[in-house]
């Protein structure tokens, strides 16, 4: 589903001696998945962090419990702390993180179903965070997240 995007990030990555890590929740693993699902993926993909819950968040990406409670799982600040502190945590170049509402459930009207923050740090360059609404059911909106999060480290490869 992913192999043609994915192999064009893993090659962009790969000429430019880039190591990747991402740092998932509402796509729970997909987007290290798509990557992995690439033969030699392994000289680019380092490792991947499902990090559903808070707690996850907190003890393995360093996200603040402050600012989870302050602002929300699902928020921007919460997926630059996912993406940075996944950065830090596996010591490769890039990692990208999502946090969103994949749904059926769980949304409200200011944080509607298919709200999705990503973000994509890079040793020594800013840390991209973008906020995107999806439309679809869950399957559609975790689809689009993949793509866009494999987009932005195509994009933050070239930073």
């Amino acid at each position: 589903m992913f192999d043609e995007i994915a192999t064009k990030t893993l090659e962009k990555c790969r000429v430019q001696g880039l190591s990747v890590a991402t740092a998932e929740s509402c796509t729970g693993g997909l987007i290290a998945g798509a990557l992995t699902a690439i033969t030699g993926s392994s000289d680019v993909v380092d490792r991947g962090f499902v990090t559903y819950s808070n707690q996850a968040k907190n003890e393995m990406l360093d996200v603040s419990e402050d600012d989870l409670n302050r602002f929300g799982a699902v928020s921007d600040v919460v997926a630059k702390e996912m993406a940075e502190g996944g950065l830090k945590a596996a010591g490769t170049d890039l990692c990208v993180a999502v946090t969103g509402i994949a749904g059926p459930g769980g949304g409200s009207k200011e944080k509607p179903v298919g709200l999705v923050y990503l973000a994509c740090a890079r040793k020594g360059a800013d840390t991209i965070v973008e906020r995107q609404e999806f439309d679809g059911d869950r399957d559609a909106v975790r689809a689009q997240t993949v793509e866009r999060a494999l987009e932005l480290l195509m994009i933050q490869s070239d930073a």
